[in-house]
């Protein structure tokens, strides 16, 4: 049975990593061409437009992880009617919520831009990427709902394809709108806008499959679900929000201590950490589906097997991962300073050596996060997602810029992650204490 989960967990773990890799790269490709077109001026712009796409991003993962887990929990107990309306509720949720985010970007993108920091130098390209962010977003949100549930209604492989799609579609349309057609910010924009379109295309045919269990407007949807969903993906959400809050945080304080040029290499670092959060991100949400579906069954270790598998395959990435940033640092950060910048080439390489060391405790964090919520658990991951996101970074980052300047900045992060990491570890060993003594003889 082991060596049959194991492969099970390899083969969901490696499919949805892969597609989540492609997916983090729609930010990381425009990170990419838009340094080696705009400089350091579009990078900076690009950084301060982030938080909003990471916000569209999060409310798409909440609806579709908590959606997609119970949806599977529903499937492994036999009640096929109600997870098909668990889907068909959560693509018209995730549609109404797109179409808010279209409505914020036609009437309030500049204010929204200012708002995030943007100076006269950044601000038309700040608006454009913004504006256009926005309006696709019932694209972006409802692309994420069905990668979800493709990869939940037993087809992992399609989901990833179609990330691989869409993440390689904006790599070439990147390339083609901003150099071969001269269309600047806009180009860069909608190259990420057209990819989650060019995925969802790509998972169509699950839907003309027999058999399928997902009908998106066949079933009514049932509003009344919404609050269980949303309480099932709220750890997703707030990992998603607080990476945006993040990013505000660190952009205003890296702006007093370095400027532009801090910002933009700030840009640099983060966006390759998106990269890195999404492998932990697919690992974890490789094995959701796993996890819900043994938990569905009332199985009382196997969860807790799959969990393993997923830590120990955290620590063996983070190594890896950290290996690679110690020998290539000044190569990867050059490939994103086309000015050759001596200023932002010294804060980014520094910054991916000391920054990238939270990585060890942050694949922890996420897997934890992501298992409790798959055993409807949802107050621990909420616990989890809070206090890496607000609680401690936020305090972290203000007071450790003041003392250290950069290196502050760059190792609020590292310290967040350990101290949820030692944070989490207690509340196990005390949950565990806990159960032993009330079933312990009295």
């Amino acid at each position: 049975m082991n060596t049959s989960l194991l492969r099970t967990f390899s083969r969901y773990a490696t499919l949805n990593i892969l597609g989540m890799i492609s997916l983090s790269c729609y930010i990381l490709a425009d990170t990419f061409f838009i340094a080696q077109k705009l400089g350091a001026t579009g990078l900076a712009a690009l950084n301060l437009s982030i938080p909003v796409y990471s916000i569209i991003h999060g409310l798409g993962i909440m609806i579709a992880i908590g959606g997609a887990t119970r949806f599977s929990i529903l499937r492994s107990q036999q009640e096929e009617g109600r997870a098909r309306a668990v889907f068909s509720t959560v693509f018209r949720g995730g549609l109404v919520i797109g179409l808010l985010f279209l409505l914020l970007g036609l009437v309030g993108s500049g204010f929204l831009a200012s708002l995030l920091g943007a100076d006269p130098s950044t601000l038309p390209l700040t608006k454009t990427y913004l504006t256009t962010i926005l309006i696709f977003a019932p694209f972006f949100i409802t692309n994420n709902v069905i990668i979800a549930f493709v990869r939940n209604d037993d087809d992992p492989r399609l989901a990833m394809m179609a990330m691989l799609v869409g993440s390689f579609s904006n790599i070439v349309l990147d390339y083609v709108f901003l150099f071969s057609f001269d269309m600047g910010m806009f180009g860069a924009a909608l190259a990420t806008c057209l990819a989650p379109i060019i995925s969802l295309g790509t998972m169509a045919p699950h839907f003309m499959k027999k058999g399928t269990r997902l009908v998106m407007f066949h079933d009514k949807p049932v509003w009344g679900l919404l609050p269980d969903v949303f309480a099932l993906g709220s750890s997703a959400l707030i990992a998603e929000l607080s990476s945006a809050v993040v990013l505000i945080t660190f952009n205003l304080v890296i702006l007093r201590l370095q400027g532009n040029a801090g910002v933009a290499a700030y840009g640099i670092v983060a966006n390759l950490g998106l990269v890195a959060v999404s492998i932990f991100s697919g690992l974890a949400q490789g094995a959701q589906p796993l996890v819900s579906r043994l938990h569905g069954a009332k199985s009382a270790t196997l969860p807790n097997k799959v969990r393993q598998y997923a830590l120990i395959t955290s620590a063996m990435i983070s190594a890896l991962m950290y290996l690679v940033i110690l020998v290539y640092s000044e190569d990867i950060v050059g490939l994103f300073n086309s000015e050759g910048d001596r200023q932002i080439a010294r804060m980014a390489v520094s910054g991916l050596e000391i920054y990238f060391l939270g990585f060890f405790f942050l694949g922890i964090n996420v897997v934890e996060a992501t298992f409790l919520s798959a055993i409807e658990k949802t107050r621990g991951a909420f616990r989890i997602s809070m206090a890496r996101g607000v609680v401690v970074i936020i305090p972290l980052v203000l007071i450790l810029s003041r003392i250290w300047d950069m290196t502050g900045v760059w190792l609020s992060f590292v310290l967040t992650e350990l101290l949820v990491v030692l944070l989490t570890l207690g509340a196990r060993r005390m949950e565990r204490i806990v159960s032993e003594r009330k079933h312990s003889p009295a």
